[in-house]
């Protein structure tokens, strides 16, 4: 688990609570069912609606990312392909098949088939290309996803705090309605700021940054797979890729 990911949230969540108490409140002032209701349902809904089912299928699915990213290390990536072009170079190329059966990561398990399968250097760096284009695509249109619902979040709660002020506004002539009401109005407004900036805007920045470093991973794969393929030295290679790190 990215333990910064944790701390981060403890922090602004408790800096905005400990604020009000700071301030003389208490935490059943931030308490509003049905402004809640609005923020969160409101918010979800907008951006559900403007979402493909595959965007939005995908955007759940890359939720868990924000606290356990996906575990890809940079060096272990250029140990993984030296080792593979040292036994292409004692093997032939047909010697990585036992290595592909067993890789887990499906691009360089693909990029390894294409080497066995002696497809030529120029094809196998279009095809992985083309592939690692297309996922990074997707994957940053489903981080999106929570970016928009950060731009819907306050938004939604103006609505809400309007939607109060206008049940206050049914009890003027009881002025000791009116000061609790304007306060819980408001609290619609400050869920919606809160959500967004606390939460769903940090969360598509993260997931942003998982996508970038993904792909990095991936073009150093694409690189020492068409080194392979090219026939280069296995310590040229470790030295041309050690640039990723």
């Amino acid at each position: 688990m990215d333990i910064l990911t944790v701390i981060g949230v403890i922090i602004g969540f408790a800096a905005l609570i400990g604020g009000n108490f700071l301030e003389g409140g208490s935490l059943a002032t931030l308490a509003n069912g049905p402004a809640a209701i609005i923020v969160f349902g409101g918010t979800v809904g907008a951006a559900v609606l403007q979402s493909p089912k595959a965007v939005l299928r995908r955007a759940l699915s890359m939720l868990g990312w924000v606290f356990r990213p996906p575990a890809q290390k940079l060096d272990r990536g250029i140990r993984d392909v030296v080792r593979w072009s040292r036994t292409a170079r004692k093997d032939g190329l047909l010697g990585l098949e036992s290595l592909s059966e067993k890789e887990s990561d499906p691009f360089a398990r693909k990029g390894l088939q294409m080497l066995v399968d002696g497809s030529d250097p120029e094809v196998i760096r279009h095809v992985l290309e083309t592939d690692l284009l297309v996922a990074e695509q997707r994957d940053l249109e489903a981080a999106r996803f929570y970016e928009s619902m950060g731009g819907y979040a306050p938004t939604i709660g103006i609505i809400g705090a309007v939607m109060g002020l206008i049940h206050v506004m049914q009890h003027l002539a009881d002025p000791a309605e009116l000061g609790p009401g304007i306060a819980i109005a408001f609290v619609a407004t400050i869920y919606g700021v809160a959500f967004a900036n606390l939460f769903l805007l940090p969360v598509a920045n993260k997931l942003r940054a998982c996508v970038k470093a993904q792909s990095l991973y991936r073009e150093l794969t694409l690189e020492g797979i068409c080194a392979i393929a090219d026939g280069e030295n296995p310590k040229a290679i470790e030295m041309k890729l050690s640039g990723y790190l």
